[in-house]
């Protein structure tokens, strides 16, 4: 485990997956995140990468060659290098290996750099395409923040609030995870999602195009909660375990796979081209009150 800090803030990293475990309000004494336990669900927040949600199959098909990938991909399970280090920022670094060539034909670099300014989280990505050849990607974070956060509240007391009004629906998933083509009614232009657990029942609640690029979680019960401000993401899911104490915020570049699909990589819904020798960067960052 690694930890940064500052005067006001602790996260603490796995270098597994770069998994941040804790995030601690110091003069608060609160922990924001969700403790991982394995009888509900036991990570904590896990980086989705090369692919977000699950493939038809666990397979697609890149350059005529199926490969299999399991759903979120492999930098969840794999060990990162620390690439460096201070008081308040630690950089986290992935390569391409013999491994990971086996279910993914692309040379990569893979960077998470987490970094503390006052009472906030910033968690930068960055992808580099090291191969000679296009490379096909998707990104996404999934942070599992514990609800109720604070003694004497439930979780029907908190709420999500977005910065602008929306009408959006959700799209549906699938038993076996794949995204289905009819969306359901969500918000209808409002900016506001009262927390229930019967919310994700049948999974997460999978958003599209939304105008927002922050979520605040609130409630009237306790003055605190976080700003998760999350530009350049084109999907957002929030999603919980069944009946479990938290919530997750997760913004992605990227989505699962369509009942729909062809299973073509280059063709996936949301899939991100890097041309040989470029780089790919999105960041979100949470501020904890």
């Amino acid at each position: 485990m690694f930890t940064i800090e500052n005067n006001q803030i602790k996260a603490v990293i796995n270098a597994k997956g770069a998994e941040l475990t804790q995030l601690i309000h110091k003069e608060h004494q609160l922990d924001y995140m969700w403790g991982g336990d394995p009888a509900v669900w036991g990570k904590h927040s896990p980086v989705l990468f090369p692919i977000v949600g699950s493939l038809k199959n666990n397979t697609y098909y890149y350059n005529g060659q199926a490969y299999q990938l399991p759903r979120h991909g492999f930098a969840r399970d794999k060990q990162f290098a620390v690439e460096s280090q201070s008081a308040d920022t630690i950089t986290f670094l992935l390569r391409n290996d013999a491994e990971t060539a086996t279910v993914y034909p692309f040379a990569f670099e893979f960077r998470i750099k987490y970094s503390l300014v006052d009472n906030s989280l910033a968690v930068a990505y960055e992808v580099v395409n090291t191969g000679d050849a296009d490379m096909y990607f998707s990104v996404g974070a999934h942070p599992a923040f514990k609800i109720p956060l604070v003694p004497g509240t439930d979780y029907t007391d908190y709420y999500l609030q977005f910065n602008q009004a929306e009408t959006a629906p959700r799209w549906p998933i699938s038993p076996d995870g794949l995204i289905e083509q009819t969306p359901l009614p969500l918000l209808q232009n409002s900016n506001r999602l009262n927390l229930t657990k019967d919310l994700f029942q049948k999974d997460a609640l999978v958003l599209k195009g939304m105008s927002s690029t922050i979520v605040t979680l609130g409630s009237g019960k306790t003055p605190h909660g976080f700003r998760f401000d999350y530009p350049g993401f084109p999907f957002l899911g929030i999603w919980a375990a069944k009946n479990a104490d938290f919530v997750c915020v997760e913004p992605w570049c990227g989505i699962a796979d369509s009942v729909a699909t062809n299973q073509q990589l280059q063709d996936k819904e949301g899939v991100n081209k890097l041309v040989a020798d470029e780089s790919f960067s999105r960041s979100w960052t949470v501020t904890l009150f």
